[in-house]
C-alpha cells in the first residue's frame, strides 16, 4: 500500500498552501528550495504549520481536496483540533439562522 501526508503550509504572503505527498520530507525541501514551479514558487519562505500522519494515498488525497474546499478560518479550526468551530463553520450560509 502506498502512503501519503497531506500538509499545509503558511506562505509569506500570508495564504495557505494544502498538498499532498508521498515523501513529506523531499516535497518540504522541493518547496522551500522552488524547485517546484507552482503556488508556492514566489511566496516563499514558507512555514510548515500541519502535517497528518501517513495514510493511504488514495485517503490522502481525499482529505488535501477536502481541505482545498475550507475556507481560512476553517483551515485553522482544523489544524487546532478545534471541533465546535468546525462544525459551526461546516452548516450551510442558507441554514444559518
Amino acid at each position: 500500500m502506498k502512503t501519503g501526508n497531506v500538509y499545509i503550509l503558511l506562505c509569506s504572503d500570508n495564504t495557505l498552501y494544502t498538498g499532498v505527498t508521498s515523501d513529506l520530507e523531499n516535497r518540504l525541501f522541493q518547496h522551500h528550495e522552488g524547485l517546484l514551479m507552482g503556488y508556492t514558487h514566489s511566496r516563499r519562505p514558507l512555514t510548515l504549520l500541519w502535517n497528518s500522519e501517513a495514510m493511504d494515498i488514495q485517503d490522502a488525497i481525499l482529505l488535501e481536496k477536502q481541505i482545498k474546499g475550507w475556507g481560512r478560518e476553517k483551515k485553522y479550526a482544523f489544524m487546532a483540533g478545534d471541533v465546535q468551530t468546525l462544525k459551526t463553520l461546516s452548516i450551510p450560509y442558507r441554514d444559518k439562522k
